[in-house]
């Protein structure tokens, strides 16, 4: 009877501890796990406050990061630089936020993602607000790039938080929720600096950026709950630091996420960078409050970050990621016409493939890392963001010795080159296995 009444009792669900049953109990040597935290249910109250504090954290990040993207003729102008130099107000935020990625991320296992976050955000705002006291153009790029070295704390531990935090079944369409706020920062930053550049100056859009940012920092803290699935790691050393990262470094789907973060945001940037150049000249000579509305192409992103979230719950994440690579293409084709209607339309499409693609590489890193995940985040952030660095400045060159067709060109091969190497490294499987 007893074997009997075993096989009758109903499995336990996924997830879920099996019922207790007749039987000895535990031997002497066991010893009972804690409970496992399977992160906030989509539609909780605790789910809702997470994506929408870190959608704030995504609005003081990226709001400052790329302030003066939208004000880059106009700083050039006063400034008397090229369009290359200017740019460097970009570049350098973002090899200061790519090189501290990575002791961010190890900073925050040992005091908590929230309070790591904390500390980056208020850092950035107080410098954010320094920017338009710059004098001289060596101290305004100096000041960037400490700004964007504080605002390493936030991109890498986010997603770590969001993967703690949230239940498995939803961190794909949370990280596209995530993803989609970061879209609202970088386009709010971007058309407020365009719009207060051409009334009072480039200074004024800075000042203007960085108090929107102080006011998204506030609601960020306000918002975002203590986390409940971080634990404390023990300090591992320098040579522990070094295993894990080696560990990621020879993990090759992992690489192929890396190689598509430098490549396709690398292009992104220097479309975004050096496309405003391309309108203030003939044959369209737009002013730049006109040249700013551009920017509001980041819609197409917020909408295709969360349904590629979406999609990928259906078709895999390789699928959407290819597909997102192949829009960015097709747009950025459509870009080397003379109609500005064309060229807003395919801007349109460019973008939402990109942000579509990045949705998905940026939540793929915490599922293939089962330890470090911090660390393997942190890393595809560095890739990410040393490709805005290195590619957004190249393209100046580019953009400035051989014109717009060349430089779109050079995008488009990046991009195709990207799709490859998706294909090869992370075979095709069922859409639920991601």
């Amino acid at each position: 009877m007893p074997l009997l009444s075993l096989l009758r009792r109903p499995a336990a669900e996924p997830g879920t501890a099996p019922a207790p049953g007749p039987g000895p109990g535990p031997g002497p040597d066991a010893v009972a796990g804690p409970p496992v935290w399977p992160g906030h249910p989509k539609g909780s109250t605790a789910y809702r406050k997470i994506l929408a504090g870190l959608a704030f954290a995504g609005v003081a990040t990226f709001a400052q990061l790329y302030s003066t993207q939208a004000v880059l003729p106009m700083m050039a102008a006063e400034l008397r630089v090229t369009a290359a130099e200017a740019a460097l107000t970009i570049s350098l935020a973002t090899v200061g936020l790519a090189v501290t990625v990575l002791p961010w991320s190890f900073l925050a296992d040992r005091i908590g993602r929230v309070r790591a976050m904390m500390w980056g955000i208020s850092a950035a705002t107080v410098l954010g607000l320094l920017v338009p006291l710059a004098s001289s153009f060596p101290m305004l790029l100096g000041l960037r790039m400490l700004e964007g070295a504080a605002l390493g704390g936030i991109p890498a531990i986010a997603i770590a938080y969001l993967n703690e935090e949230v239940n498995k079944a939803h961190a794909a369409m949370a990280a596209g929720t995530y993803v989609a706020g970061t879209t609202l920062g970088g386009l709010a930053g971007r058309l407020l600096a365009g719009f207060v550049g051409e009334l009072w100056g480039w200074r004024a859009a800075a000042l203007a950026v960085s108090i929107l940012a102080a006011v998204a920092a506030v609601l960020f803290v306000a918002l975002v709950p203590q986390a409940r699935g971080f634990t404390a790691a023990a300090a591992s050393g320098f040579r522990g630091a070094l295993r894990t990262l080696a560990g990621h470094g020879r993990n090759p789907r992992l690489l192929a996420l890396y190689v598509q973060a430098f490549l396709l945001m690398g292009g992104f940037v220097a479309v975004y960078n050096y496309l405003g150049f391309r309108l203030s000249g003939e044959p369209f000579s737009l002013p730049a409050t006109i040249i700013s509305l551009i920017f509001l192409a980041y819609l197409s992103g917020t909408v295709s970050s969360r349904w590629a979230g979406g999609l990928t719950e259906r078709f895999g994440r390789r699928t959407v990621l290819i597909a997102g690579t192949a829009l960015m293409v097709a747009g950025l084709a459509l870009t080397l016409t003379q109609l500005l209607a064309l060229i807003m339309a395919g801007l349109l499409l460019f973008t939402a493939g990109f942000f579509a693609a990045h949705s998905v590489g940026a939540g793929w890193t915490g599922v293939i890392a089962t330890t470090g995940r911090a660390q393997a985040a942190s890393l595809y952030n560095l890739a990410y963001y040393l490709g805005s660095s290195v590619i957004g400045w190249a393209g100046g060159l580019v953009f400035q010795s051989l014109g717009w067709t060349a430089l779109a060109l050079t995008v488009i091969g990046l991009a195709c080159t990207t799709a490859v190497i998706t294909a090869v490294v992370h075979p095709a499987r069922p859409a639920a296995s991601g």
